[in-house]
């Protein structure tokens, strides 16, 4: 039975091209989501750090220009999770990506061996 994920990216992060290559060399089926285009509500974005087991601050795309530029490092420690969850929504940019998830697991980011464990 072949699986499916489905991933958050973006199409011009190098690290999601190499994500996505990745899954689909070792059999895996991505259902690609543009993380503009479609960014996850802030409901989605709070089941799927739920499901992570990681803190909600891995969530953000730290490097990221949307980041810097609204100066969130600094906002952060005073929004509650609902108002960082609708934060992350309202900017697909914000977003550290690529988010993967079959609906039970999920990760966030690229790293080789994360994925062997998980997807592969």
């Amino acid at each position: 039975m072949t699986k499916t994920v489905t991933m958050y990216g973006y199409p011009k992060c190098s690290t999601c091209v190499k994500a996505k290559k990745a899954l689909e060399q070792h059999g895996v089926e991505v259902d690609y989501k543009h993380i503009v285009e479609e960014t996850p509500s802030a409901t989605t974005i709070h089941e799927l750090h739920q499901k992570s087991g990681e803190p909600l601050k891995k969530f953000f795309n730290t490097s990221g220009q949307s980041y810097r530029s609204q100066g969130i490092k600094d906002k952060l420690p005073e929004l509650s999770e609902d108002e960082q969850y609708k934060l992350l929504a309202s900017d697909g940019m914000l977003l550290k990506r690529p988010i993967v998830t079959d609906g039970r697991d999920v990760t966030i980011g690229f790293k080789e061996e994360m994925y062997r464990g998980k997807w592969y």
